[in-house]
């Protein structure tokens, strides 16, 4: 009798036990469940960082709305190129969609690429930056400027002073010696200029760059740059954070397909500018270009 009663507790004792595991292993089981089911969303915020020029705000926008329709969320921030750079380095901002190299934003690139990828070139045209002026004005090349001074008011409109274009404009102020003043503004502050100088068909010198929608509205011209202060042609390029690639294969594969030229830019730009919302602007682009749009999804 006293061996069936021990027989009977030892029973009981391994019955608790086995339910306490079994309860314990389908416990940690849902546990992780929940992390696995949390994992995903934990990659589904991109910041994606802009200078507020022309293409960059396009392409941007363009992106925040195709991300956005495959789930993810996207906040665009507007920075000065100077403190863009930092916040991609440290992770802060994962993508940039318009570096031009190996020229204007060389020295960014030295300075943090150790922390950054190339997604490589999305202009298919070759882009270029330097002095623009009407195409009535009677000069051609920045070396005639000083003998034209009074014309030009002895100034030269440009834009934010962290932007690349603004360094290699002080740089050519150097080299040819020029007796002029560049102001320092912003895209929108100069292109107002550039409108009300061109409808009063007066002398205006500007920072200017391709691709721009400027060339569509107005007839413009490069003055020609011997000395090339402002460097050769360029390419645009999009970085983004090294830990984001990592975390964001998927995105990273999409970006590296996505491929403009001047014609597809440049429709896209003139959307905006004609005064549509660049999000609005974007979806009617992606309606309006669904094959090419398709090839970057893959």
């Amino acid at each position: 009798m006293r061996l069936q009663k021990s027989r009977w507790k030892r029973i009981m004792v391994w019955t608790t036990v086995s339910l306490l595991m079994v309860g314990l292993v389908a416990g940690c089981g849902t546990t992780s469940k929940k992390q696995n089911a949390s994992a995903p969303g934990e990659n589904k915020t991109i910041n994606i960082g802009y200078v507020n020029w022309a293409e960059d705000v396009a392409v941007s926008n363009l992106w925040k709305v195709l991300l956005e329709e495959k789930g993810y969320q996207v906040n665009l921030k507007s920075l000065d190129v100077a403190p863009l750079f930092v916040g991609l380095n440290k992770g802060d901002l994962n993508v940039f969609m318009d570096s031009w190299l190996p020229i204007t934003h060389q020295s960014y690139w030295d300075k943090y690429k150790d922390n950054l990828d190339d997604y490589g070139i999305w202009y298919k045209s070759d882009a270029k930056i330097g002095l623009v002026v009407p195409n009535y004005v009677d000069i051609k090349s920045i070396e005639e400027l000083n003998a034209k001074k009074d014309r030009f008011n002895g100034k030269i409109i440009g834009i934010d002073p962290g932007a690349g274009i603004m360094n290699a404009t002080n740089k050519a102020v150097v080299s040819y010696g020029l007796n002029y003043e560049v102001i320092q503004s912003s895209e929108a502050a100069m292109m107002t200029a550039l409108d009300k100088a061109y409808r009063n068909q007066e002398w205006i010198a500007v920072t200017g760059w391709s691709p721009h929608w400027m060339f569509a509205k107005y007839n413009l011209k490069y003055l020609e740059d011997p000395k090339q202060a402002y460097g050769k042609a360029e390419a645009i390029h999009t970085l983004a954070n090294k830990e984001f690639t990592k975390s964001n294969p998927e995105v990273a594969n999409m970006l590296k397909l996505f491929k403009l030229d001047d014609q597809q830019i440049g429709s896209l730009e003139s959307l905006i500018n004609e005064g549509m919302e660049p999000q609005a602007a974007a979806k009617k682009w992606i309606a309006d270009n669904k094959d090419l749009v398709d090839s970057w999804m893959k």
